[in-house]
């Protein structure tokens, strides 16, 4: 049973990321940069599955720049037995198009019996990739899983919808997505930091995968601009007719 968790390098969430506004690209180099938290998550969902049998392998899989190593290194210290970095120049500020179909390549170039996914990045948000992989492998989906149960043959979860959640299942090979419901992430303890440092990392350029030709199509950033200065609020003096004044605020701001 292989298992390719599939993985992103993001700016850290407790910091204030900046917009490249001659690009319109996030600036990755002004943050501390993380794995994803989503991509954690999918990851305890295979360990999860490993735990319970010794015998399966868990592979994560990253397409970004050569930074990215620092990430997948972390990773690996949590359990994975493997991973594999697609880092190639053609690939720089790739859409979700260009992302998936790179990730399909590695997957078809690596082999895989199920792959897991968070259900959308904390930076891009769009949340279309887990899709287009499957799509370009000709594998069913199970979208934004809260609950994921695998077993040698199949995958199975539960997926909220309007009203209530509704029970999907499928056969194997798949592809799955979680949100933050699914599994809450282990931490890294020394033993795995150290076996971390050994465990096997390979780097994969396009030309590796048989696309050396691939000319991703991009989304292109018409314009940007920077976020403007918040204004100062109304600041309500009281004398005698505060109450009222908040009131007709309130109002008008269609409040109450």
């Amino acid at each position: 049973m292989k298992i390719v968790v599939l993985a992103k390098e993001v700016p850290d969430t407790e910091e204030e990321r900046v917009l490249d506004l001659q690009t319109g690209l996030l600036d990755r180099v002004a943050s501390d940069r993380i794995p994803d938290e989503i991509n954690e998550r999918a990851l305890e969902v295979a360990l999860r599955f490993k735990d319970e049998n010794k015998d399966a392998e868990v592979v994560v899989l990253c397409v970004g720049p050569a930074q990215s190593t620092k990430s997948l290194r972390k990773l690996l210290s949590m359990g994975a037995d493997s991973a594999i970095h697609v880092a190639d120049d053609g690939l720089a500020g790739a859409d979700a198009s260009a992302t998936s179909a790179a990730l399909a390549a590695a997957l078809s170039w690596t082999g895989y019996d199920l792959v897991v996914a968070g259900n959308e990045s904390t930076d891009g948000r769009g949340g279309v990739v887990p899709a287009m992989v499957a799509e370009r492998l000709g594998l069913p989906l199970l979208p934004s899983l809260g609950t994921a149960t695998i077993t040698s043959s199949s995958v199975s979860g539960l997926v909220g919808v309007e009203g209530g959640t509704l029970s999907v299942s499928a056969d194997l090979p798949a592809v799955i997505s979680v949100t933050e419901s699914a599994a809450e992430a282990r931490f890294p303890n020394f033993k795995g930091i150290l076996k971390a440092k050994k465990k096997p990392l390979q780097t994969l350029g396009l030309s590796d995968l048989g696309v050396g030709s691939f000319s991703p199509t991009r989304s292109v950033m018409v314009s940007a601009n920077g976020r403007p200065p918040r204004a100062m609020g109304r600041k309500v003096v009281d004398e005698g007719d505060a109450a009222a004044e908040l009131a007709d605020f309130l109002v008008a701001g269609r409040l109450i």
